[in-house]
């Protein structure tokens, strides 16, 4: 879906966030919630936004994914602690799909839900790579990553007083 599309579903995107979120390593209260969701609403209204949501037959939501590509102007590579090579931090709007964040609730994981909204938010986007942060904690998420060819290529707190973060990167095959 795109922007608006997903501003409208908010309250099912909310509700994923909030619920995987919510357990170890991240523990995040209701407050780092509403601060996600201040950035959700900006974030829909980039033109290029996708995200995806999975349902139950119910309409119950139960993962989520969102992101968009990352502008000439981004500022996520100033992030890293150790910077790497202009060849590596280069961006034109086309090059690189920000992964802002992929979910799913505790109850639908290890059903291969998390890389079907993976490969669903990415289609057709024509992108050469994908870009995500993840906490080196979260070791059910970086095991899936490292399976699905992600690597690692630094580390970054993406804000103030944020915990270390690991910065993955996926090379896709374009053609």
């Amino acid at each position: 879906m795109g922007g608006a599309a997903a501003a409208r579903a908010e309250d099912a995107f909310r509700r994923v966030y909030a619920s995987a979120f919510a357990e170890p390593p991240y523990d995040e209260t209701p407050g780092d919630v509403a601060a996600a969701f201040r950035r959700f609403r900006v974030q829909t209204r980039k033109p290029a936004f996708r995200g995806a949501l999975a349902r139950t037959e119910a309409g119950d939501p139960v993962g989520m994914a969102y992101g968009y590509p990352l502008s000439a102007r981004t500022r996520w590579w100033d992030q890293l602690l150790v910077p790497v090579p202009e060849e590596v931090r280069h961006e034109d709007g086309r090059r690189t799909f920000g992964l802002m964040e992929l979910a799913v609730r505790a109850p639908w994981r290890g059903h291969g839900i998390a890389r079907r909204l993976h490969d669903v938010v990415l289609e057709g986007t024509g992108v050469e790579r994908v870009l995500l942060n993840v906490l080196p904690e979260a070791e059910s998420a970086q095991a899936a990553y490292r399976s699905w060819g992600y690597r690692k290529v630094g580390e970054t707190r993406p804000w103030d007083g944020a915990a270390l973060h690991d910065v993955m990167v996926l090379d896709l095959v374009t053609g």
